[in-house]
């Protein structure tokens, strides 16, 4: 029967495990094993990338709240007619 010394403690760390792993493989195996990940990830990555504006502009948002507060004293300046301005939302 195991008793609690005589488990490793190093192997129930799977993080350990696998790193363990990766050292002791060769360097044509790890290669080969870095392309694989790197084309299963691709889109991933791919994914990241184009959203990676999108979430800039969400925390540039939330970080300066000013952005939103509009003011109306430059459309008075453009002297546009109540028409276009009804269109834009600032009807009266």
């Amino acid at each position: 029967m195991n008793t609690p010394d005589s488990i490793k403690t190093e192997s129930k760390n799977l993080l350990n495990l696998i790193s363990k792993n990766w050292k002791d493989l060769d360097d044509s195996l790890k290669n080969k094993l870095i392309k694989i990940w790197s084309v299963l990830t691709y889109k991933w990555k791919l994914q990241i990338l184009f959203n990676l504006p999108f979430l800039l502009w969400l925390a540039l948002d939330k970080s300066f709240p000013k952005v939103h507060e509009f003011d109306t004293t430059i459309l008075n300046y453009l002297n546009l007619p109540d028409w276009a301005l009804s269109f834009i939302g600032f009807g009266q």
